[in-house]
């Protein structure tokens, strides 16, 4: 609006000028009388004049102002719009067309112009622009805290600002026109060629990464880059890169995890989970030390729930019981309970929470979770610990305390000190009470003890002192102690243990004792090696003798000339034991010692004797081999005393062969009876199966049956004659598992008829399920006969009372199987009861003696013990007691 104006203002004042102008060239005209077409024509350059200098609209309405003055002012008749002369009209018509054509090319032309220069003026102003803009986009490309790479498609630095070489520490010159991929680490280019490749693949696309840059001088920085490829003015691809320096945020974030991996670290290795609970919005954070203390799946969606699920059984109602009022009443608390693991372990957790509010006012619980299982098992092992201890200090008499010097009392006293003293557990026992349980002439050295701590002189104390008992009698004590230095640098206490030495005192001077005795002992045995004979022998690497003790020779034990020659060229029985000398030899050849090797040879009389010698190898430093050292001793005696063992226990197996064939004539009637009733019954059976067979229709059903009977009656004839057959049978000794039970057994079944004839009842208490024992059947029978037998024997004359004889076995549960035999008889005397067992030995008119102490030389082969128990009443009592068989007690 305001432009309209201006231009109507602008064409009315060029109007206004032209239409002056026009006046003017009238008057002019019509003094110098012109003639119509030059008029016209001097009206035409004005018009086309402020053509030049006006608006087309001024121009327009000049030239109508124009026509009308020529028409009026030079048209005849004057004032009068008609126009007679043929010329004049042509005139009008070519000047009105030249005058609108003319002043419309000439506005035309005004306007061109008018465009041009505007069009310059906005060409001027653009490059002005232009040249300003370039000088900011060369100033913020220079100096924006930025850096800027411009890069060809092969990665060469096409530009670079300077504050980007400088944060390089390079100058722009350096680099531009190098690859890129100098100023990347070498793990890093591979990386970077593939960004820019993308980059290049995907134009006008911006693409962002982190990356780390080689400073000139080495140091390395971590840059963001933000690239985009585009095409340059010749359409060839370039790529932009802008770089913000993020050092010190990846600083940041490289320490926020190192932090972070440092609190999971501390976490695992305090066993200690942290966790967050939104009340309002029932969110929850676990850590990951939280799961793998819960053994959960991270994945897992954690919550209160699953905390109660995996609480022990005996802690889910406490653990409810907090969390329900925790959600009632916020506030921080403070809770122990166990877990039960899917695994069955066990875990002991402690939980300590803090109620905190969110900004927006929400509650949340923030806390942590703590494995406490190894503390906890380290107070179970420590109150075992401190059990074990106070038993330990109970069975060694040893008790640990701590005295405070200056309140002379105690700081701490274990509950052997207490016993040690007589004190009552935690009894308040002043220094007077003290000083009466300590022996007066032992209270010096305790207060001196105390002076040398309190004055420092010392560090470590031990001494002895003794107890006076409420019983008069004196415990004597070992104490050792050392000084507690206080933070003032003056010393506070004493600790120390008081060991009961009142056995060692006694053990010292019954070994003070023995030491005498042994001493003695010594002497004597020094002079029984003088005078004994055994003797030490030496060979060399060849094995031969190079060595004997001198008394051999003195004393005759061995033959003269025997250094220098090999053992086996000494004994005389290497053509009779062939293999035990081969093994001998080796074992010499393979430098190895030897043991108890025997062999016989002979003495300076050329008698035979035994020697027994062990051996052992020598060497020198070097492990070369010297020879062999040993000893060597005349075992002739023990030999020959083995050889007479061996004649006595044969004629002592003779003679229990001949009791045995004696018992068994002193048993033939009840031999005879127990074979006669089978066989009296067998012949009854044979007779009623004759009679049954012997029928017009034959009962073979009874028939069988006699004849069964007939078999079981032959069977009974065949065990009687074969327990005496084995009684008769003169053998080896058979050493097997055996029954006890089952040899009473037999052995009643061979004097049934004795029992009977002499009118004496037989009473068996037999102990059901007795472990086995390893013996002879035959000899434990003739023991078991003997001792039956001399029952009998000894209730003939008894008429008052029922004569009795009670057999029985039992276990005594320390490792022995007991028979007892036991009459009521006219008993043993007083002073018999201890030679009873002799040989020879009898209290019979008709006896030998031998029977008993037979009897006992076949228990005592069996490792066991014939004894005579006392009893109560009449009669006597036999008992012999046989170990289990070993390899069958369970």
């Amino acid at each position: 609006m305001h432009n309209q104006i201006s231009n109507f203002k602008r064409s009315a004042t060029q109007f206004a000028f032209g239409s002056i102008t026009l006046a003017v060239v009238t008057l002019a005209s019509f003094y110098l009388q012109t003639h119509f077409a030059a008029m016209a024509l001097v009206y035409l350059l004005v018009i086309l004049l402020f053509s030049l200098i006006g608006s087309s609209v001024a121009s327009y309405a000049l030239s109508v102002l124009a026509i009308a003055a020529l028409a009026y002012c030079f048209a005849p008749p004057a004032f009068s719009l008609r126009i007679d002369d043929p010329q004049a009209l042509p005139v009008v018509v070519a000047f009105l067309t030249v005058s609108i054509v003319g002043t419309h090319l000439i506005g035309r032309v005004r306007q061109e112009r008018e465009a041009a220069h505007e069009a310059a003026a906005q060409l001027r102003r653009g490059a002005a622009d232009l040249k300003d803009r370039e000088k900011r986009w060369h100033a913020i490309f220079e100096h924006n805290p930025a850096m800027y790479f411009m890069l060809d498609e092969a990665g060469t630095v096409l530009n670079v600002n300077t504050f980007g070489a400088t944060q390089l520490g390079y100058a722009r010159d350096e680099l531009i026109g190098q690859s890129v991929l100098g100023i990347f680490l070498k793990e890093d280019r591979a990386f970077v060629h593939k960004c820019v490749r993308t980059c290049l693949e995907n134009i006008g696309q911006s693409r962002t990464w982190d990356v780390q840059k080689i400073r000139k001088d080495g140091s390395v920085l971590w840059v963001r880059e933000n690239a985009k490829a585009m095409l340059w003015a010749d359409d060839q691809p370039i790529v932009l890169i802008a770089c913000e320096d993020v050092t010190e945020r990846k600083r940041t974030e490289l320490a926020l995890q190192r932090s972070e991996a440092h609190l999971a670290q501390a976490q695992e290795l305090s066993h200690t989970g942290s966790f967050g609970w939104n009340v309002a919005t029932g969110e929850v954070f676990w850590s990951k030390e939280n799961f793998r203390i819960f053994q959960l799946d991270p994945q897992t969606a954690p919550g209160p729930e699953l905390v109660v699920e995996r609480t022990h059984p005996d802690d889910k109602a406490s653990v409810q019981e907090i969390i329900d009022r925790a959600m009632r009443d916020p506030r921080d608390f403070e809770h122990e309970y166990r877990l039960l693991l899917p695994d069955g372990s066990v875990k002991h957790i402690h939980a300590r929470v803090r109620a905190t509010r969110t900004a927006t006012g929400d509650i949340e619980f923030v806390g942590a979770a703590t494995d406490i299982t190894a503390a906890r098992q380290v107070e179970q092992q420590l109150r075992r610990s401190e059990a074990y201890l106070a038993e330990a200090q109970r069975l060694s008499h040893t008790g640990s305390w701590s005295w405070d010097l200056y309140s002379l009392d105690f700081v701490y006293r274990s509950a052997e000190v207490d016993r040690l003293f007589g004190f009552e557990p935690q009894e308040t026992v002043s220094i007077e009470t003290i000083r009466s349980r300590v022996h007066p002439d032992d209270l010096p050295r305790l207060q001196e003890v105390q002076r040398q701590a309190i004055e420092g002189k010392e560090e470590r104390f031990e001494y002895d002192f003794r107890i006076l008992l409420a019983d008069g009698g004196i415990r004597r004590i070992h104490s050792v102690a050392h000084v507690v230095v206080g933070s003032d640098g003056n010393v506070r206490e004493l600790i120390g243990t008081h060991m009961d030495v009142t056995e060692q005192y006694a053990a010292r001077e019954r070994l003070e004792n023995t030491l005498a005795a042994l001493r003695e002992s010594e002497q004597r045995f020094r002079d029984y090696a003088e005078t004994a004979s055994d003797w030490l022998w030496e060979t060399g690497p060849d094995h031969q003798v190079t060595h004997l003790s001198e008394h051999t020779s003195a004393a005759g034990i061995l033959a003269t000339g025997l250094i220098g020659l090999p053992r086996w060229d000494i004994a005389c029985d290497v053509e009779e034991e062939p293999e035990k000398w081969r093994q001998h030899r080796a074992t010499l050849e393979a430098h190895l010692p030897f043991r108890d090797l025997v062999y016989r040879t002979v003495n300076r009389m050329r008698s035979p004797i035994y020697v027994r010698t062990s051996g052992k190898p020598f060497f020198d430093l070097n492990g070369n081999f010297l020879g062999y050292r040993g000893v060597s001793t005349d075992i002739t005696a023990l030999i020959r005393g083995d050889q007479t063992e061996q004649e006595l226990r044969k004629a002592q197996a003779e003679l229990a062969h001949v009791t045995r064939v004696t018992t068994l004539g002193e048993l033939t009637t009840s031999i005879a009876h127990e074979i006669n009733q089978p066989l009296a019954a067998i012949i009854s059976n044979a007779d009623a199966c004759l009679g049954w067979m012997g029928r017009q229709t034959p009962d073979l059903s009874a028939a069988r049956c006699s004849v069964e009977w007939i078999i079981e009656d032959a069977i009974r004839a065949s065990e009687v004659i074969r327990r005496i057959r084995a009684l008769a049978k003169k053998g080896e000794i058979e050493m097997v598992p055996l029954d006890i039970n089952d040899v009473v057994k037999d052995v009643i079944a061979l004097v049934a008829r004795e029992l009977v004839n002499h009118r004496v009842t037989l009473k068996t208490k037999l102990t059901e399920a007795l472990p086995a024992i390893l013996g002879d059947r035959i000899q434990l029978q003739q023991v078991i006969i003997n001792l039956v037998m001399n029952g009998i024997e000894a209730m003939d004359a008894v008429t008052d009372r029922t004569r009795e004889l009670v057999i029985q076995s039992s276990e005594d549960g320390t490792g022995y199987v007991q028979v007892t035999v036991t009459d009521c008889g006219v008993g043993i005397a007083e002073d018999d009861t201890d030679r009873v067992l002799d040989p020879f030995f009898t209290t019979k008119s008709s006896g030998l003696g031998m029977g008993l102490s037979i009897c006992r030389s076949i228990v005592e082969a069996h490792a066991g013990r014939l004894s005579v128990v006392r009893k109560q009443g009449p009669g006597a009592s036999f008992r012999f007691d046989l170990p289990l068989h070993k390899e069958l007690v369970p």
